[in-house]
């Protein structure tokens, strides 16, 4: 468990006593989304920053949560976005023209955007913290009372900011995040009776990693692959992949338990530590290996079968303590080994989405009752058994808002719908059931170079807006990513899946064919262009 200091545990104190506002102000979950706010929107990924270094593009993952502006629409909130680097006048000016009847002056007058223009490495919280001008700027900016904070993860950061602006944050509390983590998560599994791979407990070196290995592979001698997980890493770029079938000679055998098997057992897997499979582009045993002190480590068995797919739950836990299940997804993976969260499709598979929705319940009530708040993720594999049956193993749960959020939220935001738990459908106002495929991950070297005002003219031009009249389309974000790394993330809305999948590969072939050389020289002062902007704000 993680340890805190007295002052730390004061501060929890206090911060779990602001908290207490939010459930006083709102009772239910309808008047809470639906409320006369102010919303201060903190975007920091406050990550160990190695971590998120392996992720390309990563330091413009604060636009993520940009579709919290299409929270616009309901006329009573106001929101405060605060970044790192001021974003694109563009960017925003694309969100404010996604609300349906609302005049574009009207939201951005509700609307301030803050920076504290600092590119440096360190979390967007702590930039904050270090500028008390700005805090205090973004204090009178809020009414206290009707005001709440959001983030990407809760840690002592946002706690200390949270503190220092006298707003609650509606996050689960920052040592409630250990039951985020990859030890945490099987602890939760356990306590829920949720099924999960069988594993180790956390250890903080190499030589109890190569133990908790070759017990692991003790228990379960058919084994052919281990996956051996940092305790804390994003998108499976933690992961490795250890492979047993060359240590056959070491191999556990029904009867033989012996010392000495056991002692080479643990040698022959040290060694083989090196050539594993890593998930993350460039990494190594020798930066891995260092990690473990500092991050802790668990290993865990290594789900094989043929037909296998990688769903998620998502979930909610309101101030008032109550459990929603939000959402399923399917996951779209790579990487070397398939662990390397690429993007989603909703809803999950119609053979196992309601089993996740109740095993997904299952660990929102366990994580309630430890006192954890907002959002939740548990992520599955699934294995077809024949016959129908499908055998589902829970991996671990993200305590945060994660990749499945802000796609599922855009939809939720746009639409006004509602999610169906007898079916895990999801209708708009319209009573039709949506679809999507989104991703973060759009990413070819052909984009590198477009600027965020050149994929607003492709958009326009070849109509790849998401239509409000029929509720289908494409909604854009992780644009800042474009020029520069060539990156792209972006929710394609349907009426069916292939309707949505479709929708997604338009856009691709459309970025393709507009990157391929032959671009079109398109006027800055068409039909299509975006409002004109002075001194870099919409006015």
């Amino acid at each position: 468990m993680v340890t805190m200091n007295i002052s730390e545990l004061e501060q929890i104190d206090k911060f779990r006593n602001l908290q207490l506002t939010l459930r006083d102000r709102w009772k239910t979950s309808e008047l809470f989304d639906n409320s006369e706010a102010d919303i201060l929107i903190i975007p920091s990924l406050s990550i160990d920053q190695r971590e998120m270094q392996k992720v390309e593009g990563y330091e413009h993952y604060e636009e993520r949560l940009l579709f919290s502006l299409i929270r616009l629409r309901n006329p009573r909130t106001r929101l405060i976005y605060v970044t790192s680097m001021p974003l694109h006048p563009s960017i925003i000016d694309y969100y404010l023209q996604l609300l349906p009847g609302i005049p574009f002056s009207h939201a951005r007058h509700r609307l301030l955007l803050l920076s504290t223009y600092d590119s440096s490495l360190q979390p967007l919280s702590k930039k904050i913290l270090e500028r008390p001008r700005l805090i205090e700027r973004i204090r009178q900016a809020l009414r206290i009372d009707k005001a709440f904070m959001a983030c990407y993860n809760s840690t002592f950061l946002e706690a200390e900011l949270s503190l220092k602006l006298n707003v609650p944050l509606y996050a689960a509390a920052p040592d409630l995040q250990i039951w985020g983590t990859k030890s945490g998560s099987r602890e939760i599994f356990a306590q829920s009776g949720v099924p999960h791979p069988d594993g180790s407990e956390l250890v903080c070196n190499s030589a109890d990693l190569a133990t908790a290995a070759a017990d692991l592979w003790e228990r379960q001698p058919t084994l052919k692959r281990m996956v051996v997980k940092l305790n804390e890493g994003i998108s499976g770029e933690g992961n490795a992949l250890l492979d047993l079938r060359p240590l056959i000679d070491v191999a556990p055998h029904k009867n033989s338990h012996s010392q000495s098997s056991q002692i080479e057992r643990v040698a022959a897997i040290s060694d083989r530590f090196s050539n594993m499979r890593f998930q993350a582009t460039q990494e190594t045993w020798a930066n891995f290996s260092q990690r473990i002190p500092e991050l802790g480590a668990i290993v865990e068995s290594y789900i094989e079968g043929e037909i296998k797919f990688s769903p998620s739950v998502q979930g909610r836990i309101t101030p008032d303590g109550e459990v929603e299940i939000l959402s399923t997804h399917d996951q779209i993976l790579g990487g070397p080994d398939g662990q390397i969260y690429l993007g989603c499709r909703f809803p999950a598979d119609e053979n196992y989405r309601l089993e996740l929705q109740d095993l997904g319940l299952k660990v929102g009530k366990k994580l309630a009752e430890k006192g954890a708040l907002e959002r939740f993720g548990v992520d599955f594999v699934t294995v077809d058994q024949g016959n129908g049956k499908w055998d589902i193993q829970a991996i671990e749960i993200n305590l945060r808002k994660g990749g499945t959020t802000h796609p599922f939220m855009t939809l939720k935001l746009l639409t006004n719908g509602r999610y169906d738990l007898s079916t895990g459908l999801f209708y708009s106002l319209q009573g039709r059931p949506k679809y999507y495929i989104a991703t973060d991950n759009l990413q070819k070297d052909a984009y590198r170079g477009l600027l965020p005002n050149d994929l607003m003219d492709i958009i326009a031009h070849h109509r790849l807006h998401f239509d409000s009249g029929t509720e289908t389309g494409t909604v854009f974000h992780l644009m800042g990513c474009l020029s520069q790394f060539g990156k792209l993330g972006l929710t394609s809305i349907g009426d069916s899946p292939q309707q949505a999948e479709e929708i997604y590969h338009k856009v691709v072939t459309v970025l393709d064919q507009e990157t391929s050389g032959d671009y079109h020289n398109y006027d800055l002062f068409s039909d299509y262009a975006f409002p004109i902007t002075r001194d870099g704000y919409s006015y």
